[in-house]
């Protein structure tokens, strides 16, 4: 955006609007001394050129500017069409704000509209709200809606693969609430929840059952077996998807037993952004809506037949009886989610599939090699998408020698899991080719 300041007939022209004679006299009421101390010293201007020049040489100090990334855990590198960029700098869309009149937001309405339509139609589900802040938060409101739901339980049960840092947001979001008991679910040697102690442990005081698809460590835990362990007892199954794209290739998990399905929309036309802004996505069942947080748009006829959007239901306590309100989330990431919304027109279904194949192949490929030799081996027998995790000796010496090479290799997981304090958590998109692997191999000592 260009900057093109007032000329001096315009600032004369505004202060006699409001009755100054200078821009001094406008600032009079601020204490001298204040605005002595107020003054910024900026250097002489400088040319377009060599602003640019200049910032760019900023940039070019940053890591990520010069590293290869395989970074994953709950943010990933996907290619961004330039038509999701060419539309959200739409100034109708940039400076929208919450759309309260429906009036004269109907072009906002409709794209959130058209945005739950497709999470909707992603997790198999019925009902899509008009986005969260992001997946930790949607998590954290999927167990407070489970509660809501069955409020004579007390009880959530958590699996130990679900993201790290959504189970602590799901613990924060638990604190008022005393009687509430979250109960830590283990994985096995395949990666997945342990089935054995799930079933053990799930009782008529379970509301829910939460647990990552896939999971933190890449695994897609086997969804069907958890849900009818749940569903013995009346508890809920809900999901959360990091890297939502698993899902243009793996079974919704709305269609193997999820009541609430939610996800990180990143993947879908968000750069990275150094860790945000992210996206939350929302989607349940119907006969769970007036349970559910956030905000949903829906379709309107006027008396004439003509189509309109409108705000259906809105949780929020500035809007309902306190009493009656689900959640103080009312405010979507309506811009980054039009970018969700751009992005997945774009591709399509078919687009959208082929895109996760890709994924799908390069990211076996990739383990395969680095698991070829004797330094690492694969820490989960369980099935993976585009991310996976691999155990092996002096692992935090490795990532330290690949990223003095340039290619930041994975995460280390033993922050978070002492037991797994050798292994790394590795992501590859369709941003990275044989070359981009062959330098992770290479770099790894695989």
């Amino acid at each position: 955006m260009r900057f093109i300041p007032h000329s001096a007939a315009d600032v004369q022209q505004m202060l006699a609007a409001v009755g100054v004679a200078s821009v001094e006299e406008l600032f009079r009421d601020i204490p001298a001394a204040l605005r002595a101390s107020g003054a910024i010293g900026l250097p002489p201007g400088e040319s377009e050129q060599a602003v640019r020049e200049r910032l760019a040489a900023l940039a070019a100090r940053n890591d990520g500017a010069r590293h290869l990334g395989f970074l994953g855990a709950g943010a990933y590198p996907h290619f961004v069409p330039a038509v999701v960029d060419n539309i959200l700098q739409r100034a109708e869309f940039y400076s929208a704000y919450t759309p309260y009149q429906p009036e004269v937001s109907q072009g906002t309405l409709q794209a959130i509209f058209e945005f739950q339509t497709l999470v909707a139609m992603l997790f198999g589900l019925e009902v899509a709200n008009a986005s969260m802040y992001d997946a930790a938060s949607a998590t954290a409101e999927a167990v407070l809606m489970a509660l809501r739901v069955q409020p004579k339980k007390p009880r959530v049960l958590v699996a130990r693969s679900l993201h790290p840092e959504y189970r602590q947001v799901i613990e924060t979001y638990v604190q008022g609430f005393g009687d509430v008991e979250l109960l830590d679910v283990p994985f096995g040697a395949d990666g997945r929840v342990d089935l054995a102690w799930l079933g053990s442990h799930v009782d008529g005081r379970t509301a829910a059952v939460a647990l990552g698809y896939p999971n933190f460590f890449g695994v897609i835990e086997d969804l069907r077996a958890v849900h009818a362990v749940a569903e013995a007892h009346g508890a809920m199954l809900i999901t959360a998807t990091g890297e939502p794209l698993s899902l243009a290739i793996v079974q919704p998990p709305g269609e193997l037993g999820a009541e609430i399905a939610v996800g990180e929309g990143q993947s879908f036309g968000v750069p990275l952004s150094y860790g945000g802004p992210g996206v939350g996505l929302f989607a349940t069942r119907f006969k769970h809506v007036r349970s559910m947080p956030g905000r949903l748009v829906g379709e309107a006829h006027d008396d004439g037949g003509r189509r309109g959007y409108v705000l259906t239901l809105a949780t929020r306590e500035q809007h309902i009886r306190r009493e009656r309100a689900t959640s103080n989330i009312c405010t979507n990431h309506g811009l980054i989610a039009l970018a969700v919304t751009v992005y997945l027109s774009v591709l399509g279904k078919h687009g959208l599939r082929r895109l996760a194949e890709i994924n799908l192949e390069r990211a076996h490929r990739a383990a395969a090699r680095l698991c070829a030799g004797t330094r690492w081996r694969a820490a989960f027998s369980g099935p993976f998408f585009n991310e996976f995790t691999v155990r092996g000796r002096d692992a935090g010496a490795a990532l330290e020698r690949a990223q003095a090479a340039g290619v930041l290799a994975g995460v280390p997981l033993g922050r978070w899991y002492p037991e797994l304090d050798d292994a790394v958590l590795i992501a590859v998109t369709e941003m990275h080719g044989d070359d981009a692997t062959g330098r992770l191999v290479e770099a790894l000592g695989g």
